[in-house]
């Protein structure tokens, strides 16, 4: 099988890992995040395979984590996921009950809750796409990504209804639309259906799929209603189809306005 510093081998195990995600339809983020940890994993082991690995070794690079990087606890929490998933998904083992593992200490801070007053203040600081998303995710309660990955089928303005597909736990919900947001958002969609038309005419405008639906219906990443309500300025060349495409606005877009203000 090769000894356990052979480079290629954590090059193979990834490959692994990133299928399995995949078969599984996990997002992207959560893809990067897992083969991130599982290769800081490998390499804090000194390239060991995982599978000469167990308990003890998971809990002294968690305890590392903890101890020495001083990393939160959401993060370690984070990194113990991707290595469960490893062992139990990608390699079929079981992993004992990690007692030895030193968790990362969850600060308690009290909430932070705005006043309504000072909720109109801040939206009323930021314009365009990134105001509407702001306000998405205070009059409909959506999380970031959930209103950044809105696709222009899952909006009904005429019953006020929004449809979260794949939300938190990979679970879809209904969530109301504010009466003040339907105009903004109609106008919204306008603009991006009409970039879409420009961006078919040069020979583009489809959108990623999930995996299971873009085999299915190859065509649908062309139609309309798949469309991001919300498209980045930039294109992206799809690594597995070779497609110029536009992905939703990135996350730290609305970070930042909100940060500089």
């Amino acid at each position: 099988m090769g000894s356990p510093h052979d480079p290629d081998r954590p090059r193979r195990l990834l490959d692994a890992v990133r299928d399995t995600i995949r078969l599984k339809h996990y997002s992207r983020r959560t893809e990067r995040a897992y083969v991130s940890w599982i290769r800081r994993f490998v390499l804090f082991h000194g390239r060991q395979h995982p599978r000469r690995l167990g308990a003890e070794q998971v809990s002294a690079f968690l305890s590392h984590l903890a101890v020495d990087r001083g990393v939160s606890a959401s993060t370690q929490n984070q990194a113990l996921s991707a290595l469960i998933f490893l062992y139990r998904e990608v390699l079929g083992m079981e992993l004992p009950w990690l007692e030895g593992v030193i968790r990362a200490k969850r600060p308690r801070r009290l909430p932070v809750v705005l006043s309504r007053r000072e909720v109109s203040r801040v939206l009323g600081e930021l314009r365009g796409p990134v105001g509407l998303v702001a306000a998405l995710l205070y009059g409909s309660g959506l999380r970031l990504m959930e209103a950044l990955r809105l696709r222009i089928k899952d909006l009904d303005l005429e019953r006020r209804e929004i449809i979260v597909r794949d939300g938190k736990g990979q679970k879809d919900r209904v969530t109301v639309l504010p009466l003040r947001l339907v105009d903004p958002l109609r106008e919204q969609v306008e603009r991006t259906l009409r970039l879409h038309d420009r961006d078919l005419a040069d020979g583009r405008g489809s959108v990623a799929l999930p995996a299971a639906l873009a085999r299915k219906y190859p065509q649908a990443a062309w139609a309309p209603g798949w469309q991001w309500v919300f498209p980045a300025t930039r294109f992206y060349r799809d690594p597995e189809s070779g497609h110029r495409r536009r992905h939703h606005l990135h996350e730290t877009v609305i970070v930042r306005a909100n940060n500089t203000r």
